[in-house]
């Protein structure tokens, strides 16, 4: 390893120790952990940075879901009947340049992890959408005109190594689900970020410098089945729309093993996944659709 590597292991290194100590990023027993009030649609929505790394593939038991559009710039188009397929990606939460979330944000946020599986559907789409950026650190790029095609994931919110976070954080991370759409046309981003590892599992893969490159997918929120969701779950929830970007990433210091387990209720009896990381591959950046902006109350 050279000594410009090694110094920025040792940065990286230090960062998450600085994060352990001041919010207990590292607990063992995280849902211990004082949560305060939900933070507002905004707030959540715009800190939410998504590392997706490949994993090795996973045939969940069959499920026929059926999903109903959650966001109100899509409240319109008609429901999404689909067959969930292997598993091929998880989404872990990050945050970028050192930047760490707010307070009133950082203990939701770092427990959104994404299982996300191939999905079968007759369903056809070309959806036109204006899209921007809403994290604080890439709110000056330019919007870009894009279509969403016919879908191709579902994530599906799970936890790691049966580390649970606390209930009130699980209240509403557990009803994060997002479908996935291919879109058009694919324009790099060309910036360069760090990412450093917000959820305590993940918590020894050091700070990774990637460059961001083409979109690939965006992802808005659905509810399956429909399912009830709490009133003050919805007004957040609704409004998590990602966009999955390209990344070139350097590799994972080895391949990293987890059990997945689903948390949303209607998935609870599905069986605990086996997973092996075997490298980035994907950054999800949270975006508004059309200037529709989240609530900020």
């Amino acid at each position: 390893m050279s000594r410009r590597s090694m110094g920025r292991t040792r940065i990286g290194l230090m960062v998450i120790a600085l994060l352990t100590s001041v919010i207990g990023i590292g607990a063992a027993t995280p849902a211990a952990s004082q949560v305060q009030a939900f933070p507002t649609p905004l707030d959540f929505v715009s800190n939410l940075d998504l590392e997706c790394f490949k994993t090795d593939p996973f045939t969940p038991p069959p499920a026929n879901l059926v999903l109903s559009h959650l966001n109100p710039v899509l409240a319109g188009f008609p429901r999404v009947p689909v067959t969930l397929g292997p598993r091929v990606q998880l989404c872990a939460p990050v945050f970028k340049n050192n930047a760490v979330p707010p307070a009133s944000v950082l203990p939701f946020v770092r427990f959104v992890d994404l299982s996300c599986y191939q999905v079968n559907t007759t369903t056809t789409s070309q959806i036109p959408l204006v899209v921007s950026h809403l994290n604080p650190l890439l709110r000056d790029l330019p919007r870009r005109e894009i279509t969403l095609f016919g879908p191709t994931q579902l994530c599906l919110p799970v936890v790691k190594n049966d580390v649970f976070p606390p209930a009130e954080v699980l209240r509403l991370v557990q009803f994060i689900d997002l479908l996935c759409y291919r879109t058009s046309p694919q324009v790099p981003l060309n910036i360069p970020l760090r990412l450093t590892q917000l959820n305590p599992v993940l918590g020894n893969i050091p700070p990774a410098d990637v460059r961001v490159v083409e979109n690939r997918q965006f992802c808005v929120p659905v509810q399956k089945n429909d399912q009830p969701i709490p009133p003050e779950v919805l007004r957040i929830v609704r409004w998590v729309d990602i966009e999955k970007f390209d990344i070139i990433a350097p590799p994972l210091p080895s391949v990293i093993g987890l059990r997945l387990r689903h948390i949303n209720p209607l998935l609870t009896g599905f069986p605990v996944e086996p997973a092996r990381l075997l490298g980035a591959e994907q950054l999800g950046l949270p975006m508004a659709k059309n200037g529709v902006i989240p609530p900020t109350t």
